[in-house]
C-alpha cells in the first residue's frame, strides 16, 4: 500500500466517533460542525452484495477498487443513523515486534461514546481533503499523523474489512483495517490530555479485553489466531 502524505488537517477523530469537533467544543459550535461535516460513504448494497457478514474478513476480489470507484461524500449528520449508507473508516493497528499500541480515551476526549474504552487502532472518517486517487490511503495517513508521533519506518499491509452491527454506531460504519509494522518502538500520543497509550503484547492486554471497543475486540480475536512475530523480528 502506497500512502501519500496528506497535509489537510481535518479534525475528525475516532474510528466510531460520535462527539462534536474536538477543536470546536460543545454547544452551538459543535452542532454547526457536525451538520457541516462531510464524510465518505458507500451504499450498503455495495458492502453486502454477497449477503450479510460480521467480523474481520479479507475483502472479496476487487472490493476495495469497487468502493473507491463508488464512494461519495454525504453530510455526516444525515448518515449517522441511516444504515443504508456505510461510512468508510480507514483503521491502523501498530505493531513493533510482538507488541501492539493499545490506547485508552480519557475524559477529555470528544468521542463521548468511547470515553474510557481501549482501542487497538487509530482511524477515522475520510473527509473531502482526502479525495484523490486513493481516499482510503490518504485518510489513513492523515488520521495516523494527527493521532501519533512516529519517526520510524512503517510497512503497511491490509488485515481486512471490519463490520459489526451490535450497536447503532456499528451499523453505519465499515472499517478497512491495516497492520502498520514499525522498525522502532518510539511512538507517542500527540494529545495526551485526550488519549493515553502503551505498547503491550496480546497476552499483556488480555486484562483489558472487556473494556475494549467492539471493533478492537474483533481485531484482538483475529490477531490472536495469527502466528506471533516473536520478540526479535518483525512479522
Amino acid at each position: 500500500l502506497q500512502l501519500s502524505r496528506c497535509r489537510v488537517r481535518g479534525r475528525n477523530r475516532g474510528a466510531l466517533s460520535g462527539g462534536s469537533c474536538p477543536d470546536a467544543g460543545g454547544g452551538a459550535w459543535g452542532i454547526l460542525w457536525a451538520v457541516a461535516e462531510e464524510v465518505w460513504c458507500v451504499r450498503r448494497e455495495d458492502v453486502f452484495g454477497e449477503g450479510p457478514w460480521w467480523g474481520l474478513r479479507p475483502p472479496p476480489a476487487g472490493f476495495l477498487e469497487r468502493i473507491r470507484e463508488r464512494g461519495f461524500l454525504m453530510p455526516r449528520a444525515r448518515v449517522e443513523e441511516d444504515a443504508s449508507y456505510q461510512q468508510v473508516i480507514p483503521y491502523a493497528v501498530f505493531r513493533h515486534r510482538d507488541r501492539y499500541l493499545l490506547t485508552r480515551r480519557l475524559r477529555a476526549s470528544s468521542e463521548r461514546r468511547l470515553r474510557h474504552l481501549y482501542s487497538l487502532g487509530v482511524g477515522g472518517h475520510v473527509n473531502p481533503g482526502d479525495l484523490g486517487s486513493d481516499p482510503i490511503a490518504a485518510g489513513l495517513r492523515r488520521e495516523w499523523e494527527e493521532e501519533v508521533s512516529y519517526a520510524g519506518r512503517l510497512g503497511w499491509r491490509l488485515l481486512g474489512l471490519l463490520k459489526e452491527e451490535s450497536s447503532p454506531v456499528g451499523r453505519v460504519h465499515l472499517g478497512v483495517v491495516f497492520l502498520a509494522e514499525g522498525d522502532s518502538p518510539e511512538i507517542s500520543i500527540r494529545e495526551t490530555h485526550k488519549l493515553a497509550g502503551e505498547l503491550l503484547t496480546l497476552e499483556q492486554m488480555r486484562i483489558h479485553y472487556l473494556q475494549m471497543e467492539s471493533w478492537s475486540q474483533l481485531i484482538y480475536d483475529h490477531l490472536a489466531t495469527l502466528a506471533p512475530p516473536g520478540p526479535d523480528r518483525l512479522g
